[in-house]
């Protein structure tokens, strides 16, 4: 059976995985991009993009396995973008321009219906009303025992997590102070959910910490 699991997830040293304030300047909150910044500077993100060069080492290995053998993703509506509310229209397209990097079916968590949007390489966004075991249902179905990548952001992940549906979180934690924005663990002792640290491997720009379900 396909495993929904949280790849490469960038978190500050206090435990923030997105910064204040969203909006269309500021996709990942204020002072965001600099959880992402380990991942920004690798090969696997500029080839996504069509772009050459960038870093390689344990970084982007790790980015490249996190982006490997992946059959469908679950997002929130927050990381589709800041639209909120009722959709006034189907612009809005997500924040990927017109071949998002995802190429396989992407499921939207959102209150608000929605028309599917197939989108250049293979992505389709599918918007899900019925709540996350629904969409959780849907993607495993499309994923075709391949594994299920959940995205984010933090308010999603928090949700499966407290829902004890996450197999495997797999965190980037960048050498950063947030001090506010949307916090990963408050209130959740991952502990007692049934989760363990696998390993821990230091990267270039970020420590990867591997939490998995106890057997």
């Amino acid at each position: 059976m396909s495993r929904l699991r949280v790849l490469n997830f960038s978190v500050s040293l206090d435990g923030y995985g997105a910064g204040p304030d969203q909006s269309l300047e500021h996709p990942l909150g204020l002072r965001g991009p600099e959880l992402m910044e380990w991942f920004f500077a690798s090969r696997t993100w500029r080839a996504m993009h069509g772009l050459d060069g960038g870093e390689s080492g344990i970084d982007n290995d790790v980015a490249a396995v996190g982006m490997a053998g992946i059959g469908a993703w679950i997002i929130g509506r927050n990381m589709f973008g800041p639209i909120r509310g009722p959709w006034p229209d189907e612009n809005w397209k997500g924040w990927w321009g017109d071949e998002p990097p995802y190429h396989v079916p992407v499921f939207v968590l959102t209150h608000h219906a929605r028309a599917p949007l197939a989108m250049k390489g293979g992505t389709v966004f599918h918007f899900v009303t019925a709540g996350i075991h629904a969409a959780l249902e849907q993607a495993r179905a499309a994923a075709d025992d391949r594994d299920i990548r959940l995205g984010g952001g933090v308010a999603t992940v928090r949700e499966y997590l407290r829902a004890g549906l996450v197999d495997d979180l797999y965190l980037a934690v960048r050498p950063v102070l947030l001090g506010r924005g949307e916090n990963l663990f408050a209130g959740i002792d991952l502990h007692a959910l049934g989760y363990e640290c696998g390993r821990t491997v230091p990267g270039e720009r970020a420590t990867h910490i591997y939490l998995r379900k106890r057997a």
